[in-house]
């Protein structure tokens, strides 16, 4: 019997990569359903918190990675980086 792709679990994960390291550190962080690389200490930091943030989101929703839409995710993603108070940075400062 072959299988079709409703057979098959989905798979979800986040993956961040830091690209503003000068210090030479190489940092890396796995976690339940993602892997963050890279950064400056002060951007791997924003990475893990903003992570472990959706990732309690998604528990207190009953939900999973798996289970949330794209537009889902980006609504809880936006708000969760609002909340830590995240600012992407001007390439001007």
């Amino acid at each position: 019997m072959k299988k079709t792709e409703d057979d098959t679990p989905k798979k979800a994960m986040m993956f961040g990569l830091g690209l503003d390291n000068t210090d030479g550190h190489t940092r890396l962080t796995r976690g339940k359903n993602f892997t963050l690389c890279g950064g400056s200490q002060e951007t791997h930091a924003v990475m893990q918190e903003t992570a472990i943030k959706v990732n309690e989101r998604l528990e207190k929703k009953g939900k999973s990675l798996e289970e949330v839409s794209p537009r889902e995710f980006h609504d809880i993603l936006v708000d969760v980086t609002e909340r830590i108070g995240y600012k992407k940075k001007d390439k001007n400062e």
